[in-house]
């Protein structure tokens, strides 16, 4: 009988690529995760590993068993979903992952209808970047995410997790007409390797140039103080810019950026999760949009 934590260790090898980095993912030692996949192959009865010096490679036969792993553990959330609808409404610990626009002005509501509708449940929040949503989702840190996408950057796609569309909301470029007409500027962009950073990078290339970053902010209310000194110009969402500082001029852009709610694959029915999609939906009206 093949372990299902063994399988998650497979599954997170496929993804990361290195035993080092499955084990920081899951806090064992490479050492621990090394024993665990091995134990898994003489499980499986067949290689399931290539071993190149320090490298380590799936073989056929580990890539197929990563397919079904997907499978094997979205059916056991299922059955954890099915079994806590069972023993009755939504209680006990909900740890949510948002990012900083969506914690500021659409969990305070949320959370409100939350605990009211239901008292025994605890939610916890962390400030998460949605490009390391996925990661901590699989790794059980997270049960529920608000993550974002935009245009120009298609969704990071994971077979191990699903998503349920929020809102959308409109994208503006400060103090220029249009994208194009800011090629000379400097740029305020969010840190490299975020969707955010991405998006606004690929808006210029789609105008035709490579933009100059001078400031890498991620909050965007730092980031309108620092196109209000002059020192840059930056592509802002429409929760974000809703009252901008004096001098700031706001141009409607042909962009979307749209939110959703992440959890794993088969964990949707889960009673918390329920809940806690349905706050975020209740809590829509109440926005600025």
């Amino acid at each position: 009988m093949l372990d299902p934590r063994k399988l998650h260790l497979l599954r997170e090898l496929a993804r990361r690529g290195t035993i080092a980095a499955v084990a920081e993912a899951v806090t064992f030692t490479p050492s621990a995760v090394s024993q665990q996949l091995s134990a898994l192959e003489r499980e499986a009865g067949v290689p399931l590993l290539e071993r190149t010096g320090r490298t380590v490679a799936l073989t056929p036969a580990g890539r197929l068993l990563v397919e079904h792993a997907h499978a094997v553990l979205e059916q056991l959330e299922r059955a954890s979903a099915a079994l806590a609808a069972a023993r009755g409404g939504p209680s006990g610990p909900l740890r949510i992952g948002a990012f900083p626009t969506a914690a500021r002005v659409l969990l305070p509501p949320a959370l409100v209808d939350l605990t009211g509708a239901h008292p025994g449940l605890v939610p916890m929040v962390s400030e998460i970047d949605p490009a390391d949503v996925s990661a901590a989702l699989r790794a059980g840190e997270l049960d529920v995410a608000l993550v974002h996408e935009y245009d120009f950057v298609p969704p990071v796609t994971d077979a191990s997790i699903e998503t349920e569309p929020l809102f959308s909301e409109p994208m503006y470029l400060t103090d220029r007409p249009s994208v194009a007409d800011a090629r000379a500027d400097a740029w305020i962009t969010d840190r490299p390797g975020t969707l955010c950073h991405t998006m606004a990078i690929r808006a210029c290339q789609a105008a035709g140039f490579e933009p100059l970053v001078r400031h890498h902010i991620d909050d965007f209310d730092t980031v309108l103080a620092f196109v209000a000194a002059g020192q840059g110009v930056a592509l802002v969402p429409h929760l974000a810019a809703i009252d901008p500082p004096a001098g700031v001029t706001l141009t409607r852009l042909p962009l979307s950026r749209r939110t959703l709610a992440a959890f794993r694959k088969g964990n949707g029915e889960h009673p918390a999760i329920r809940a806690a999609v349905a706050a975020f939906h209740a809590a829509i009206p109440h926005l600025p949009l």
